[in-house]
This record gives structure tokens, C-alpha cells and sequence, in this order.
């Protein structure tokens, strides 16, 4: 994408309403999570603004983050339970967290494929990999790439539609290289928003070699956070790697 710079993507502006609209998934995935720590520490990687993190430090669990943007992390401080929390800055495929080892390392919202490189995907796998105890596991949560790209390659899907505004979803895919280019459009009275992100969409089964390479295995995998069965039709999965 030209003139996309991924150092810069989750700045101030973006920071400021990257959680204004909840997902909706928060208390299944801090649930899950939860159940997973168990009464050891957790590490997320790419904490951001804290959604998943606050609730689940809420929960009784000890949680480090690990976050690139300064931005982010300003907004994370803002809530209380958010000024305790020790973060690293820093790249998450080559930074270590503040604490360690952990019981839990997790990275969710599709946030892998922040990592636009292969390379860089192996190295997140095998940064949480040695970050992990022996008995620890690696939370990974993201789409599966064929539920949002099916047989488009371009496309334009209305992910809002106001009276007063409205907000487009731009894509454009490459198979070649994996790389998703996206554009979220917002057009209302007040002017016209771009959020700009290039994602590199990994398939499961390509996420499982990672882990293999980095000394993990599959140990489960669910099609969401409810633990529902995964299978072909599911747009996203829940995926639980742990030591071989």
C-alpha cells in the first residue's frame, strides 16, 4: 500500500477510538484467558489500549503487555487499573516482557498479521515461545483469512451505515505475497477518516508450523472464544499452542 507506514498506523488518532466500540468478545476472552493462567502471570503481546488486558488484571490475573505504540499505551494509562500494569515497548516478535516466564502469552484481534513478513510471524512465535514456563500456553486469536477473503480478491463491504454517516471496509488481496491492503472509509457531514492497515493473512495450518519451528504444538483449537467446534465455515479461530 503506498504511503502506509506500519511504525505509525496506531498513533495518536488512531489510539484515541481504537476501543470506542467493543467487539462484544471481551468477557468470553477474558473467560478463556483466565481459565488458562490459572494463578500464574500472563503476557499479552500488542496490549494496545488494554481492552482484553484491563478486564482480565480485573479478574485476579497478573498481566504484562508488550506494545510498540507510545500512543496506545498513553490511553492504557488513563484507567486505573492500567497505570500498574508494567508494559515493555518495543517490537512483540523480538522483545521480551517486563516479568517472566509466564503462564499465558496471547495475542488476539488478528493482531499476527500486523507482522507483514513470514520471518517476522516465525520470530513472534518463537519470542512467546521462550517467554513461556514449561507448563505455559501461547494464545493466538485471529481470522482465518478464507472467512473475510472467500474468492475476492477486491472488494468494498459496508461494515456501517448511519444516518449521518457511513463506513466502508476497502480491501484489496494478493495471494501471492499474503498481504491483505484495507482501508476503513468513514464519509459523514463532518468529512471523510481513513484508517489505513496492510495485514499478512496466515492460514491455521501455517500458524501450526511456526509454532513447530518454535517448539510448540496445537494443543487445541475452537472456532471462538465460546469454545465452539472449529471447522471450514468458521471466519475466525482460538488456537492454544503449548510446549512439544
Amino acid at each position: 500500500m503506498d504511503g502506509f507506514d506500519p511504525a505509525t498506523s496506531f498513533g495518536a488518532d488512531a489510539a484515541a477510538r481504537y476501543d470506542e466500540a467493543p467487539r462484544g468478545d471481551e468477557e468470553l476472552a477474558v473467560r478463556f484467558l483466565a481459565e488458562l493462567a490459572g494463578d500464574q502471570d500472563a503476557l499479552e503481546f500488542a496490549i494496545g489500549a488494554g481492552r482484553i488486558a484491563l478486564p482480565l488484571a480485573r479478574s485476579g490475573v497478573d498481566v504484562d503487555g508488550i506494545e510498540l505504540s507510545p500512543d496506545m499505551v498513553e490511553v492504557l494509562r488513563r484507567d486505573p487499573v492500567g497505570v500498574d500494569l508494567a508494559v515493555a515497548m518495543g517490537d512483540m516478535s523480538r522483545v521480551d516482557g517486563p516479568g517472566g516466564p509466564y503462564g499465558l502469552v496471547y495475542l488476539v484481534f488478528n493482531t499476527i498479521g500486523n507482522l507483514i513478513t513470514q520471518d517476522d510471524q516465525v520470530r513472534c512465535f518463537a519470542n512467546a515461545a521462550r517467554q513461556l514456563t514449561d507448563d505455559g500456553a501461547f494464545v493466538i486469536e485471529t481470522g482465518t483469512g478464507w472467512g473475510w477473503i472467500k474468492d475476492r480478491t477486491n472488494y468494498v463491504d459496508a461494515e456501517q451505515v448511519d444516518a449521518d454517516a457511513v463506513t466502508l471496509d476497502v480491501c484489496r488481496y494478493d495471494r501471492a505475497t499474503q498481504l491483505l491492503e484495507e482501508n476503513h472509509v468513514r464519509i459523514a457531514a463532518d468529512g471523510i477518516r481513513l484508517s489505513p492497515i496492510v495485514q499478512r493473512v496466515a492460514p491455521p495450518a501455517e500458524l501450526d508450523l511456526m509454532a513447530r519451528l518454535a517448539g510448540l504444538r496445537l494443543a487445541e483449537r475452537y472456532g471462538w472464544w465460546d469454545r465452539r467446534p472449529f471447522d471450514q465455515h468458521c471466519d475466525a479461530h482460538v488456537s492454544v499452542y503449548r510446549r512439544v
